[in-house]
């Protein structure tokens, strides 16, 4: 028989890169990205559905007698929803956070079941969460040093343009407009990253039972930095902002990165 940790940590996976998916096209409404958010979304109400009709033949009750239960149900009918709604509808944004919401109900779900099994795959699905948490955080902070490194080549191209100096180094630079979509494409990326790491984080800490993960001053940091990164898209989206100050101002999310990376992880309760 199948482990049920790894039919939760497949779709686990899967989600998080539909969500990716969806969250691209909400910025940026690119509908390559929601095919394949939306393909991937279908193969975790498959992968859910599966389990359910397992649970079912199995246990010979519907998976709805414990809150426990109750979750993943409700996770499945979001998951359900939105998948009509990508097809009948053209509400897009609306479809990203149902299944933003179904992720986070998805997860308490794991979280209780690895909380009251003490069986060593219970164990190691709590590890699991926090080796998830660690990574996701880690790779979005990835996506935001390149963004970091494309804004100071924008800066300097900028200024070089505007001294009308060194005219062969600007063909290396790239393209103005180039760069600050590169910049663009990196952070949406990231956010989500992070979010979904943050959310494991928190789900890692209610299962663990560890104290002041709340007021953790890294848990503070890295709340601050999400919300700096979301105010750069917003200042994106809006369009009154753009070009250099918009460089400008990732080069200063970047050096909050770096305090929350280097002196927050320090002062942390829990972190190491």
């Amino acid at each position: 028989m199948v482990d049920v940790r790894w039919v939760y940590e497949g779709i686990l996976f899967i989600y998080v890169l539909s969500l990716i998916g969806y969250f691209i096209d909400f910025v940026q409404h690119n509908r390559k990205a929601n095919r394949f958010a939306f393909w991937l979304l279908c193969m975790v109400w498959v992968l859910q559905t599966i389990f359910l009709f397992q649970q079912l033949i199995t246990e010979k009750l519907f998976p709805i007698a414990t809150l426990t239960d109750s979750l993943f149900f409700y996770a499945w009918v979001l998951v359900t929803f939105a998948m009509i709604m990508n097809l009948l509808f053209n509400m897009y944004f609306i479809v990203f956070f149902i299944n933003l919401f179904g992720f986070f109900i998805l997860l308490m779900h794991i979280s209780l079941v690895a909380k009251t099994q003490v069986i060593q795959s219970g164990i190691r699905l709590v590890d699991e969460i926090l080796i998830a948490h660690i990574s996701l955080a880690i790779i979005s902070y990835g996506f935001f040093t390149i963004s970091f490194l494309f804004s100071l080549i924008y800066i300097v191209q900028y200024h070089l343009l505007k001294e009308k100096k060194a005219l062969k180094w600007i063909w290396r630079l790239g393209d103005l407009e180039r760069l600050e979509n590169y910049i663009f494409r990196m952070i949406t990326i990231g956010i989500p990253l992070l979010f979904i790491g943050i959310i494991l984080g928190f789900v890692w800490a209610y299962t663990e039972v560890v104290e002041f993960y709340w007021v953790d001053l890294k848990t503070i940091g890295s709340i601050l930095l999400l919300l700096v990164y979301v105010v750069y898209l917003l200042l994106r989206i809006s369009g009154r902002f753009f070009g250099k100050s918009l460089a400008v101002y990732n080069t200063f999310a970047f050096v909050v990165l770096i305090f929350n990376f280097f002196i927050f992880t320090r002062l942390s309760n829990f972190h190491v």
